[in-house]
Parts: C-alpha cells; sequence; structure tokens
C-alpha cells in the first residue's frame, strides 16, 4: 500500500489513463442490452471499439448509430463524444467550476495537454473560455439543425438530430442518425445542415487557443499570437485549396449529374470533412484515385492543435513546410510573421510527424496482413490515427486483430502518438557532459 502512494503519475500519463478509463467505461455501458435495440449484449470488443471511437472522436463505426444503439445508448456516445471532444480534464474543471472548488497545480498541468494552453499561467481562464465556446457554437448550431430536422422527422426526433449533430460535428466526430447507413449522403444538397456543419467542424478545429485570441483580442491579427496567426492562415489556405482541387477533380466525376451549386457544395463539404470530422456527402468510393488521395493527405494534415480534431495538425504541417522552404533559401532561421520560430518547436514537429508515420504504417502493414487491400488499409489507419472517421466501407468487416489496431490508432491519435510514447518511458535527467557533435549526409 505505501509503494502505491508513492506513484504518482505525471501530466501526461494521467491524460493517457484518463481517456483509457474513459473509453473503458464507455465500452462497458454500451455493451449492455439496455443500449441495443435488439435487447441482447453487444461483443464487448465492439462496443470498445465504438466507445474508442467516439471518446477519441473519429467516427468509425462497426454499427450504424441510429438502427443499433436505443437511446440509451445514443445518450452513452453523443456524452463519450463531448468528453472525448473536450478532453475529459476539461469536463472535470467544469464540475469543479460549479462547486467552486479550487485548481491544483498537477491539474493546471494536465489541461495545458487538454486544451493546448502554452503555460501554466492563465490555464485556467482559458479553459472557461473553451466550454463557453463550445456552449455556444453548439447551442446555436442545434437550434439551426432542429429547426431543419423537425418539420422532417418530427419534433422529438428532430430536436435529438439537432442537438446530436452539432455536439458531433463540432467536436468533429463524425456520428450521425439518419440511418442511412451512409453517412450524410441522402443531404448532399441540402444546403442548411451542410453550411451549418462545415462551419462547426471549422470552429471546433481550429483550437481553443485560437478562440482565446480572438475572444480577448478581438478581429486583429497583428494582436493575435503566432501560432492563432499560423493556423487560421493555413486553414484558410487547405480549405479554399481543398474546396478547388475536389470540384476540379470530381465536376465529371464523382459529383457528376447534380446542380454546379450543389457540386460546389459538395466539394466544399469533402475539403471541411477529412479535417478531421468523418461526414461525407459523396459515395468514397466513387471518388477517383487523385481525389483519394487528397482525401488522404488531408486526413494526414488534420486540424488545429488544442482542437477537438486530429492529424498531424495543420500548425506541424506548416511549420514543416515553412523549415523546408527555409532550407531550400539557405536560412538559419525560420521565419513566419516578423517572428522566428525556435528550435525546440521544430524539432518536436518533426518527432511528432515521425511518431504518428511509424504508427500509421505499422497499423497499415497489420491491416494488411488480415486480408484487406494496400489503398483501402492505408485509407484506414490514417482515418483512424487521424481521428476522421472516413471509411471506404473495410471499418464493419474488420477481423478481430484489426479492429484492437484500429482501436489503439483512434486512441493514440486523440491523445497524441508522442504522448502515449512518453507515457510509458521514463524520464531522464539531462546529461552534465554533452557528447562530441559530428555531421552524417542527410537526403
Amino acid at each position: 500500500m505505501s509503494d502505491l502512494r508513492r506513484i504518482r503519475l505525471n501530466a501526461v500519463q494521467t491524460l493517457v489513463l484518463g481517456f483509457a478509463c474513459l473509453i473503458f467505461l464507455g465500452g462497458v455501458l454500451l455493451s449492455l442490452p439496455i443500449a441495443s435495440r435488439d435487447g441482447q449484449w453487444l461483443p464487448f470488443l465492439d462496443a470498445l471499439f465504438t466507445a474508442a471511437s467516439a471518446s477519441c472522436v473519429t467516427g468509425l463505426v462497426l454499427y450504424d448509430t441510429w438502427t443499433q444503439f436505443t437511446l440509451f445508448g445514443q445518450a452513452v456516445i453523443l456524452l463519450l463524444i463531448q468528453v472525448g471532444g473536450l478532453g475529459f480534464m476539461t469536463v472535470s474543471i467544469l464540475f469543479a467550476f460549479l462547486m467552486r472548488r479550487r485548481i491544483g497545480l498537477h491539474q493546471r498541468a494536465v489541461l495545458m495537454d487538454t486544451v493546448g494552453a502554452l503555460q501554466v499561467g492563465g490555464v485556467v481562464r482559458l479553459t472557461r473560455r473553451a466550454l463557453l465556446v463550445t456552449a455556444a457554437c453548439e447551442g446555436v448550431g442545434a437550434l439551426v439543425l432542429m429547426a431543419w430536422f423537425c418539420p422532417r422527422y418530427g419534433l422529438a426526433r428532430g430536436i435529438w438530430m439537432g442537438l446530436f449533430h452539432a455536439v458531433s460535428a463540432f467536436c468533429n466526430a463524425g456520428f450521425d442518425l439518419l440511418g442511412t447507413g451512409s453517412s450524410l449522403t441522402s443531404i448532399a444538397g441540402a444546403v442548411v445542415p451542410n453550411v451549418v456543419l462545415m462551419a462547426l467542424i471549422v470552429c471546433g478545429g481550429l483550437g481553443f487557443l485560437v478562440w482565446d485570441d480572438v475572444l480577448t483580442k478581438g478581429l486583429h491579427p497583428r494582436r493575435w499570437r503566432l501560432h492563432s496567426k499560423i493556423v487560421i492562415t493555413a486553414t484558410a489556405v487547405l480549405l479554399v485549396g481543398g474546396t478547388a482541387a475536389f470540384y476540379f477533380l470530381e465536376r465529371d466525376g464523382a459529383f457528376a449529374g447534380v446542380p454546379e451549386g450543389q457540386k460546389v457544395l459538395m466539394a466544399a463539404f469533402q475539403s471541411v470533412t477529412p479535417r478531421t470530422a468523418g461526414f461525407n456527402t459523396v459515395d468514397l468510393m466513387a471518388l477517383s484515385e487523385s481525389a483519394t488521395l487528397l482525401t488522404m493527405i488531408l486526413m494526414f494534415v488534420g486540424a488545429g492543435s488544442g482542437s477537438t480534431g486530429g492529424g498531424i495538425k495543420v500548425n506541424t504541417f506548416a511549420v514543416l513546410v515553412l523549415e523546408t522552404l527555409s532550407q531550400i533559401r539557405r536560412k538559419e532561421d525560420v521565419n513566419v510573421f516578423r517572428r522566428r520560430l525556435d528550435e525546440e518547436t521544430i524539432h518536436r514537429a518533426h518527432a511528432s510527424v515521425t511518431m504518428y508515420a511509424m504508427a500509421c504504417l505499422v497499423g497499415c502493414l497489420v491491416l494488411c496482413l488480415q486480408g484487406i487491400a494496400l489503398e483501402d488499409a492505408l485509407y484506414e489507419a490514417i482515418s483512424a490515427i487521424g481521428t476522421v472517421g472516413l471509411t471506404r466501407g473495410v471499418t464493419p468487416v474488420l477481423p478481430e486483430l484489426s479492429k484492437a489496431v484500429i482501436l489503439l490508432l483512434m486512441f493514440a491519435g486523440r491523445v497524441g502518438s508522442m504522448s502515449v510514447a512518453m507515457a510509458v518511458t521514463r524520464d531522464h535527467p539531462a546529461p552534465r557532459v554533452r557528447n562530441v557533435p559530428e555531421k552524417i549526409l542527410i537526403g
């Protein structure tokens, strides 16, 4: 007992363990007969997979959410999405606010990783603003969606669908209740839900640090943090560029046969959703190989750090691009918006992407060994670790080992592959004597 008392988890270990416990609890609840419409026990691995997909705001599903789960099961999934999107620590701080309890230093350290804060100071204030932004975005989005769903699905179901899809979109989860088994393809031409869902996805994917700048410093980019400038600029470039690319690649392909305005809407939605929402309004199997590759690239990049989305993060991608351009121009420093990026940031970006890519490739290899085609396996692995939720029809037919692999990839993608690795390795003190440096050939 005395040894157990001496065990003290650091912030990263607390974060990893907290998400693991959340997934396990969700798996237990979803496996109960009350959670399924047929009144039968759901296989625990399938329930755990669904709980992981919801908690890690991914959206890969083995069963259609509406047809498989009861209102209780759907409510569990919605709660997992909300807690997973905000981070379990953020939700626990909410209760601390309500109970007027003091926030300890260890809790503040965990919050830094949860909401993407740059320093401990002000992290509680940032968390409070994150909760307010979440409530405002989800509330407004839910009301608009309710107004659209209620006339089509009835009052009770319309209200529930509006709330569920608003939370699912803002948290970049990708779960839907349309009951078609094909995501949002049945409402591809509906302007209101498409625009609202895209807006919620983008708002959730920017990150709470960006929203903190917008709320405290207004629409004055010069006063924003460098992080916010990079995230918003890169996000805008990817959204506009992605929309144009999808439109020209698929206007005579997967988007053929629909009005011109709907083609633009579908192209915009397909540009938004891989980063990293998981909804789709077009049959993914109908996309050309070029558009499929573009989707995988966008899934790989993902949303902003400290957001509800996944991927390597758009700001990490921007750092790598900027560092590459500096190397090409033979410049020692990486400069952007009249600021110089420090070397630690660049090193972390490289390490993060390396861990991410290695985990993705290992997962893809296991799926291929299980008999899944390379293109589908790579697509599924990127979607899982990017917490996206898009699939080429592979998820419902995954073998047991592949389910476990995808589950682990979703977990690593939400918590962070670097965080998982750091949680299971020991801290090593800095050496007093540094080794003699020596150069090697690169490239």
